[in-house]
């Protein structure tokens, strides 16, 4: 399959579920971010003067709420012809109006996602024999929201949230058992990596890619994870740990940060103290989730593309031409930004991870 050798496209603005082509027009630059953490931000940088339906004079635009204000539905595709996709879908949480002597005037927007809602609301309460998977749903209805989860992982007694936003203290369950979220398709999504779904790219250096880093670093890794703590129902102390055996359903070739460790430097051992588990099976996912989240760290890219629309948090990506180490698949995106701007046009900007290097490196 051939590719356009140029392509040129901008960002297609819906407002409540309508085309405003003079957003695209006077837009001067877009940013759209997600982390594996989940809400989608976007950030829209529009000139603020032009001209007035009905007027002979031009004036100040935008700043009238006619178009742009708060809690109005807005979307945004981008992409050329039939490979535009959309990117964000959320709505107005902030408006800015920018003056500077010389220039003209400005106006930024701010929209989030539906996870906007969750960050906004506090509160304490407490869950009683449920799993991580359980408290996501049970977060998701309060919010009227439909739940798509998959995550194994022990079923707690007692599970407190105090004076924690929504998303914050899911946020801090999915960090417990490596478990991401995302919002979409009308749905609240709370899954563990393996079985979160995305697209596929390869990427070659020198084409798609316009700037990479990529980089092998043992600092963080470790040869065990051990994690302590005392089940009173048993009166016993609980003891599980979880070694490289944790990460390796995940690879397919290519050495893994804790085996490069261990023929490098021997064992290293971290100890998982920030929580302390009240049962066997909560020590046990517990380590294997820490184990997990210090392996696939072993390699780290950060990287420009020309402008991929298809790539979202999740997608699975393959290097060509960057380096003997690095080539290969087995990437993945916890970090996507999408920018378009007047002088660089749409780039895709992406941090992605991997568990191993490839042999003979």
């Amino acid at each position: 399959m051939t590719e356009a050798l140029l392509t040129s496209t901008a960002p297609v603005f819906e407002v409540e579920e309508q085309v405003k082509g003079e957003l695209a027009r006077d837009l001067l630059r877009l940013e759209v971010a997600e982390t594996t953490a989940g809400l989608k931000t976007l950030k829209a940088r529009f000139t603020a003067v032009g001209p007035i339906p009905g007027a002979t004079d031009e004036g100040q635009l935008y700043m009238d709420g006619a178009i742009l204000d708060f809690g109005k539905k807005l979307d945004v595709s981008i992409g050329p012809g039939p490979e535009a996709r959309t990117i964000f879908e959320g709505y107005i949480s902030g408006l800015e109006a920018v003056f500077k002597e010389g220039k003209e005037p400005e106006v930024v927007v701010f929209a989030e996602d539906k996870l906007m809602s969750l960050r906004m609301t506090r509160r304490m309460k407490t869950y009683k024999q449920m799993s991580d998977a359980d408290i996501a749903q049970s977060i998701a209805s309060e919010h009227g929201l439909q739940a798509q989860t998959d995550a194994d992982g022990p079923t707690y007694d007692v599970v407190q949230q105090w004076n924690m936003s929504d998303l914050a203290f899911l946020r801090e369950r999915a960090r417990l058992i490596q478990a991401e979220i995302w919002f979409a398709e009308g749905a609240l999504n709370f899954k563990t990596r393996d079985r979160r779904t995305a697209t596929e790219l390869t990427l070659v250096q020198g084409n798609h890619i316009l700037e990479l880093q990529a980089r092998a670093d043992l600092a963080h890794q470790r040869t065990k994870v051990k994690v302590s703590g005392f089940d009173a129902s048993q009166r016993d102390t609980v003891d599980e740990e979880a070694g490289s055996d944790a990460i390796q359903s995940e690879v397919s070739g290519g050495r893994t940060g804790p085996a490069v460790l261990e023929q490098a430097f021997g064992e290293r051992v971290s100890y998982r103290v920030r929580e302390a588990p009240l049962k066997t099976a909560e020590a046990r996912g517990w380590a294997r989730a820490e184990m997990l989240r210090r392996s696939r760290a072993f390699v780290t890219a950060v990287g420009i593309t020309r402008g991929s629309p298809d790539m979202v948090v999740g997608s699975k990506l393959t290097f060509e031409r960057a380096g003997k180490p690095f080539d290969g698949a087995g990437y993945y995106a916890t970090s996507v930004k999408h920018t378009y701007d007047l002088k660089n046009g749409h780039q895709t900007h992406f941090v992605a991870e991997r568990a191993t290097i490839q042999e003979g490196a």
